[in-house]
Parts: C-alpha cells; structure tokens; sequence
C-alpha cells in the first residue's frame, strides 16, 4: 500500500467507527417511458416497494430520451425496447440486460383504413412508420406476409403520438402501430390488420443498467427487480385492482388496459432466467434477428458484439 494510501484510510478509519461504517449507495435513477409492458415498474411505485431515497424513476417521453440520459450518464438504467439496446451498443454504451419485461405477441400492429381488408390491398399505398427496428420488423413481416417487396409501398415518417394525427388527416392510409394508440386508431374507425402474435418472441422489451451502475448500485438493482417481480405478481392475480392503478399512467380506460395486456407476453421470474442465464440463447437469437433487420435498414453501420449481452445477478432466487 502507498503511504499517501495509508495515511488516507488511517485519517479515515475513526471517521468510519463513529459513522457506523455507513456506506449508503448512491441514488438509483431509472428512466422509463409510458408501456403497458414496463408499467408493472411504476406500479411498484404506487404500491411503495420502491424506496424513494434509494431508487427513483424518471418518466420519460420516449426511448429515444431514456437512451439519451443512459449515454449521458443522467440515469443508471433506462427501460428500452431490443432494438434501442442494440443500437446504445453500437453507438459504444456499455450496457448489458438485466431484465426482459415482455415480448409482444399482437400489441405491435398495422392499423388501416376499413376499406383495406387484406395485407395484399397495401400495395401502393401510404404507411406510417416509426425509423426504429420495432417499424421496420412490423413492416418487414406484413410484406413477406402479403408476397409484397418493399418498394410496393411508400413509407411515411411518423412518431408515436403523431399517428392519430396523420390517420385523421388524411396522410396515410395505414399505420405501424402500438398501444395505447392503437387503441385509439380504432376509436378513429382503423381496422386491425396484422399483428406481431404472427412472429412472437422478436420485438422484445428490456432493462439496459449502464457497466458503470454494476458493482455501485447492486443492491439498488436487486431491490428494484424484487419489486418489479412482487408489482407483477399482483398484475397476474389480480388483474382487476392492477388495471385500475395503471389505467390513468397510460391514458386508458380500465378494459382498453385490460385488453392492451393481451397483446403482450409478460415474462415472469422463471422466464427471465431462461433469457438472462448463460448462455442466453434465446435472447441472443432475437438480437441477431433484430442488428440484421437495422443494419439492412441502415439504422446501424455495423452489428455490435451480441457475445456478452446480459445478467442474472440482480434477479431474484428462482422458487
């Protein structure tokens, strides 16, 4: 040990005895965005099994925010969809997985005008998309579905909440969409036609916690997962009192809630285990699966490593 060294944690050493060695970790930022898959996170939040001096969750207004504050170092953790993951590591993020909330299973889907009734019926046609992974995987799969390519039809940039208002104007005539504004699609006489429930387990939602935040906030992380998994608990048996708590965060009505989770598979403690475990297998499938699709859409140059993806350790013991 240097002597600089020493004479620090010897000047220290009374310091710690009289603190009672009181070691606290720093504060735990998490930043998530309005999804009925991540809202089991908030509800955790309502139901106080998130200690608030601890852990703190920053709502944000899209992903795109939520990846920006991770790079930035604003926040620990940040709730991202598979694709936005890929992308914080090719931009050189050092993130890994720590959680996998959900894998859409018809929550992701084209909404059309009534007078479109069959995929084939897309063909030189408008439709609305988002330049995310998601998007273009949505997009991808209705086209090979319909025996289109992608020049059958004229993509037009459109975000989340703009989608109503470009279905309402007349400047599309489909739409890529998600909940809750599917939802509200349909509430504008948009008709559904074709869902991810045809290609389940590749648009994936996960929990990105920066390198940086491992080994500094461990205990943070297993607290925030152990809450996650008892405020799921209570979306699984009582589905009723869970929907009426998430209802408002997400601009819905109880049954649009309601039905909103059947598009979705929630994947419990069990499951998480079986993506997160070495070797991870199913996950690093669907991350192959999804760099393919950005990079062929030149949302990314290159594919980044998918070796090393994610961890376990902040899971809680499997029963």
């Amino acid at each position: 040990m240097e002597r600089r060294q020493f004479l620090v944690t010897g000047a220290l050493s009374p310091l710690g005895v009289l603190l009672g060695c009181d070691r606290r970790e720093p504060l735990l930022r998490v930043s998530g965005i309005t999804w009925v898959g991540y809202e089991p996170l908030f509800l955790a939040r309502q139901l106080d099994l998130l200690p608030p001096e601890r852990i703190r969750l920053i709502e944000s207004p899209s992903n795109t925010n939520s990846l920006m504050q991770l790079a930035s170092g604003e926040v620990e953790a940040a709730t991202l969809t598979l694709d936005e993951f890929i992308l914080a590591r090719a931009g050189g993020i050092p993130v890994h997985i720590a959680l996998v909330f959900d894998t859409s299973e018809g929550a992701d889907v084209i909404m059309a005008h009534p007078e479109i009734d069959r995929l084939e019926e897309l063909a030189g046609r408008r439709v609305g998309v988002e330049d995310t992974a998601a998007g273009a995987l949505m997009l991808r799969k209705s086209l090979e579905a319909a025996g289109l390519a992608p020049d059958d039809v004229t993509r037009v940039p459109v975000i989340g909440g703009e989608q109503m208002d470009a279905y309402r104007n007349g400047e599309v005539d489909a739409v890529i969409s998600y909940e809750p504004y599917a939802s509200r699609l349909a509430e504008l006489g948009a008709s559904r036609l074709y869902d991810s429930s045809a290609f389940p387990g590749l648009i994936v939602d996960v929990l990105a916690v920066s390198d940086n935040a491992i080994g500094r906030h461990d205990t943070a992380l297993s607290d925030l997962l152990a809450a996650y998994f008892a405020a799921l608990a209570v979306v699984k048996s009582s589905p009723g009192r869970a929907h009426r708590l998430i209802a408002p965060r997400l601009g819905l009505t109880v049954a649009e809630t309601a039905k909103a989770y059947e598009g979705i598979a929630l994947l419990n403690l069990s499951d998480n285990y079986t993506w997160l475990d070495p070797p991870a297998t199913r996950l690093r499938e669907a991350a192959a699966t999804v760099a393919e699709i950005m990079q062929s859409n030149a949302l990314i140059e290159q594919i980044p490593d998918l070796s090393d993806l994610a961890t376990a350790r902040f899971l809680p013991e499997g029963p």
